[in-house]
């Protein structure tokens, strides 16, 4: 098994050295470094060249995420494990967005930290359980919102329309089936347009099934 190189980055001197003495006991990893602030740790990944970053997110001066994003813009290869006390949700997404390859909480667990550093280097992201499940949950949240959120605009009969719109049906099909005139579902056609920023009945089709357009119908909810 390669040697995994890990640069440790946290402000508190008595965890650095802890973690340093436990990392090393494992076969398999090198603690090459130490670093207290985002701004030692870049400077120390650029002189280091490390295969894994285990941060702080709170740092002084720039904050650990701040470092990662700079890390892995710089230096795409290098994996960030952000390794914190906090479990809040926003400071989670912030991580993973600044391309984190895993986000450990402090109280899990030293076997938790090996098995993330492990993950890091054969490329794979990792997430302690609890932190995974709340990841799912804020994803699956966000999705419905942004669902819900792309037929605001519209009226409950302009929602009606659209879904006939994306079975393929005509103008003159869809006044027959709700029983309106043709010049009034086109009118209402044209309002869904340029409510939502579209061009034709293709692209109101397409964004209409991307949307799961079914599930938003009245009656549906």
């Amino acid at each position: 098994m390669d040697t995994a190189r890990v640069l440790i980055v946290d402000d508190h001197e008595v965890v650095r050295l802890g973690l340093t003495t436990l990392l090393n006991d494992v076969s398999w990893i090198e603690v090459i470094g130490q670093a207290a602030s985002a701004e030692e740790g870049i400077t120390a990944v650029a002189r280091l060249q490390p295969d894994v970053v285990v941060m702080d997110i709170r740092l002084p001066g720039d904050s650990g995420i701040d470092a990662c994003q700079e890390i892995t813009r710089r230096w795409p290869d290098i994996k960030v494990i952000m390794l914190t006390s906090y479990g809040d949700d926003a400071l989670i997404f912030r991580a993973l967005q600044a391309g984190a390859s895993g986000y450990v909480l402090k109280q899990i667990g030293n076997q938790a930290l090996i098995q993330a550093i492990d993950a890091a280097r054969q490329g794979t992201a990792s997430l302690d359980p609890i932190t995974t499940q709340r990841v799912i949950a804020r994803v699956r949240a966000d999705e419905v919102e942004r669902q819900a959120a792309a037929f605001k605009a519209l009226s409950e009969r302009e929602i009606e329309i659209l879904a006939l719109v994306a079975e393929g049906r005509s103008n003159a099909n869809i006044a027959d089936v709700l029983g309106l005139s043709t010049m009034t579902v086109r009118n209402h056609v044209s309002a869904i347009l340029s409510k939502l920023g579209l061009s034709n009945r293709i692209e109101a089709a397409t964004y209409a099934v991307r949307h799961d357009i079914q599930r938003h119908l009245p009656g549906q909810g």
